[in-house]
């Protein structure tokens, strides 16, 4: 079994310096009639604010200890085949009752690690029902987890590695939560470790067809005579609104990450780069100033450098590309959960989530995005209650 050692975060004085000088030295476009107008992107007058507020007021110390006070994190060395070894940070908490159910909770971008910290207390300490053990990885090229020097790095050595955390722990059989990329990582995780992997829960339902005929014939019927729902037809718009006004990034990310690379060195690209996501991702939820920097900052201090964090993108276009395909069809043998928020950015009728695979649970709910656990913690905890407490109640009992 590797080492596990406990961490904490601590960024060098001198990157919190190289910080404010290049904060000091920062500009913005001349403006412009339409500057504040969220159409055209991250409004001047916010990034503006943002900026002088990161410069001049904001504390990150005072929110890395916090950060280190809320989440015990530790780090291990996973070996990745065809990769060598690399640092994982992630963070770890048990829960002190017994029977407890090991779940890992995979992040995506522009996420991180500390998403989990709303609901982590909610999963391990429950007086009743369900409880979990969770562990939250930094994704390798994320966070504080160790940068990966070769290409090729893909969804399949991303599950691999999550997978190898979980063994590093003692966990051998174990549950997955995952949203954005944690949903395909997760879903791989269920064909790549079967025996390991024993149910999973996705809040981002990446279902991209309708179901077939040859292989879910009852749901191609349903699906065929069942007239979508008005909140499926606003799924179905929301999905259309992200395909065309939303998904650049993606195009830039999945194509040329090396360039916008060069931009998110800088500091207050960075911050507009993903302050966009932030808005445009969530259901209305009030970003405090704090909330919005503590999050860039997990990008700006990350111990391989926002650059490596969109390579994902890339290597899942191009690196063994018909593996990571198969995340999106039907997977056998691991009960599936789905949670469907009404903001988030792809959002399938539920004939299509379905096809996904033996779903034992499914709830849609009248608020909430695409950081589910983190604008929704109570909605998200309850759904992961109620799948291992109705349908996947005998995989809950495995643990007892």
């Amino acid at each position: 079994m590797a080492s596990v050692t406990p961490f904490k975060i601590d960024v060098p004085d001198a990157a919190i310096t190289k910080l404010k000088a290049k904060l000091e030295l920062s500009d913005l476009p001349d403006e412009v009639d339409f500057s504040n107008d969220w159409n055209y992107g991250a409004p001047r007058d916010d990034i503006l604010r943002l900026t002088k507020y990161w410069k001049d007021g904001y504390d990150w110390r005072a929110h890395e200890a916090k950060l280190n006070a809320e989440l015990p994190q530790f780090k291990t060395t996973i070996h990745v085949d065809g990769f060598g070894s690399l640092r994982v940070h992630f963070v770890h908490k048990q829960s002190p009752r017994p029977g407890s159910i090991p779940l890992l909770f995979c992040h995506g971008w522009p996420g991180h690690f500390a998403e989990v910290a709303k609901i982590l207390p909610l999963l391990t300490d429950a007086p009743d029902g369900p409880s979990f053990h969770v562990v939250a990885p930094s994704l390798p090229n994320f966070g504080f987890s160790e940068g990966v020097r070769k290409k090729g790095f893909s969804i399949p050595q991303y599950a691999e590695t999550l997978h190898k955390v979980m063994l590093s722990l003692g966990y051998n059989k174990y549950v997955t939560q995952g949203g954005d990329w944690g949903f395909i990582i997760t879903r791989l995780m269920g064909l790549q470790y079967p025996s390991s992997c024993l149910a999973s829960h996705v809040n981002f339902i990446r279902a991209q067809s309708p179901p077939a005929l040859l292989t879910s014939p009852l749901l191609y019927l349903r699906h065929l005579l069942t007239p979508y729902t008005a909140v499926e037809a606003a799924f179905l718009e929301r999905t259309r609104w992200f395909r065309t006004e939303g998904s650049g990034y993606n195009a830039e990310q999945s194509t040329r990450p090396s360039t916008v690379g060069v931009a998110l060195a800088d500091p207050v690209a960075l911050l507009a780069w993903v302050y966009e996501k932030l808005h445009d991702w969530t259901d209305g939820y009030p970003w405090t100033d704090d909330e919005v920097l503590t999050w860039v900052c997990v990008y700006q201090f990350s111990a391989a450098g926002a650059a490596a964090s969109v390579r994902i993108y890339y290597e899942s276009k191009h690196a063994e590309v018909a593996k990571t395909q198969r995340g999106f069809g039907y997977v056998p043998g691991v009960p599936l959960g789905l949670s469907y928020f009404p903001r988030d950015l792809v959002l399938p009728p539920r004939t299509w989530g379905r096809a996904l695979g033996p779903v034992v649970f499914e709830r849609v709910h009248d608020e909430g995005g695409h950081f589910a656990a983190y604008e929704r913690p109570e909605a998200l905890v309850a759904d992961l209650r109620a799948m291992f407490e109705g349908g996947a109640r005998h995989v809950a009992e495995r643990f007892v």
